[in-house]
């Protein structure tokens, strides 16, 4: 096939899961349950932290955070693929795929580093109790945020825009169900070494160095809450982690598992089948998990469903 740099000329066509027509409607009815479930489970955390008093802390207010980011990079991918179904037409514009990859790279960034803060919060709790308040004042909680979603947006933007530079075939099969940077890269045409450096770069950062510092972080609160002599108190302060800890693994054992997957397997359909996990199925079922394990929050969505129940 032809090479060209004319971006207007240039369509991919996303595979999506299968191409077996039987199979859509029920691969349409899974994902927006799926999507469903996301955007208000998420959208239910959010407001009840906004509405509880109680719940306007640092962990929750992370939390929140991560609901919304939760929400936006479930909203970049699973609607465009519902759409593609409905109508059949599996194409998007040059364009429209980068910025599709664009937001994906943005706000899974975003997500790793809002749980490295989490965990920083979770430190300083267990192990500087007394000065808890002192260190994750408000200020300091939104720089975090601030900060994050500023790497984050550079890191995105210089990944995404360094694609440009490359020469594409007048039409490319992209085997998954959104546009992500490294299969766009590598149906590219031309040399592509400084754009995998990139992304090996950008895996380590927004990879790498979170998981380094939730790791640590959680070696020094088992060293503290191991210090604790009663037993009773020592359950209190891990079940304070419980939540995050559970996020944490299944965020990172299904990315793992999709690394796992692409590097093992010639499938590019296993490997999307992976990527679900890590992309839809955890968002889907960070809100089940703090709402389960966590009490306070526990309490305030039942009284906020009450509520509801006592107006209809």
């Amino acid at each position: 096939m032809e090479s060209t740099n004319q971006t207007d000329a240039i369509e991919f066509l996303l595979l999506g899961l299968s191409d077996d027509p039987e199979l859509q409607p029920i691969i349409f009815g899974l994902f927006l349950f799926m999507y469903l479930v996301t955007f208000l489970g998420n959208l239910i955390i959010t407001l009840t932290i906004s509405a509880e008093c109680h719940l306007h802390t640092p962990m929750y207010f992370f939390l929140s955070n991560l609901s919304v980011a939760d929400i936006c990079i479930s909203s970049t991918t699973v609607p465009k693929m519902l759409l593609n179904i409905q109508t059949q037409d599996h194409r998007i514009t040059y364009s429209g795929c980068l910025t599709q990859a664009c937001f994906v790279l943005l706000f899974a960034g975003l997500e790793n580093c809002l749980l490295a803060a989490m965990a920083y919060d979770r430190y300083v709790a267990i192990c500087h109790p007394l000065r808890y308040t002192v260190i994750m004042n408000s200020c300091f909680c939104s720089i975090l945020i601030v900060v994050s979603l500023a790497i984050s947006a550079v890191n995105a933007l210089l990944l995404s825009l360094m694609v440009l530079h490359l020469n594409f075939c007048t039409e490319v099969e992209i085997p998954h169900f959104f546009c992500e940077l490294a299969q766009i890269i590598k149906l590219a045409c031309s040399d592509t070494l400084i754009n995998n450096i990139l992304i090996y770069i950008s895996a380590f950062m927004f990879g790498g160095i979170p998981f380094f510092g939730i790791f640590l972080s959680y070696t020094e609160i088992v060293s503290s809450v191991l210090k604790i002599p009663s037993r009773q108190g020592r359950h209190k302060a891990f079940s304070t982690c419980g939540s995050h800890l559970s996020v944490v693994s299944l965020f990172y054992g299904t990315g793992l598992g999709v690394y796992i997957s692409s590097a093992v397997t010639e499938s590019p359909r296993k490997t999307v089948v992976a990527s679900v996990m890590y992309s839809i199925v955890t968002q889907m079922l960070n809100p089940f998990i703090y709402s389960l394990r966590n009490r306070d929050m526990k309490e305030a969505l039942m009284k906020h469903v009450g509520r509801i129940a006592s107006i209809v």
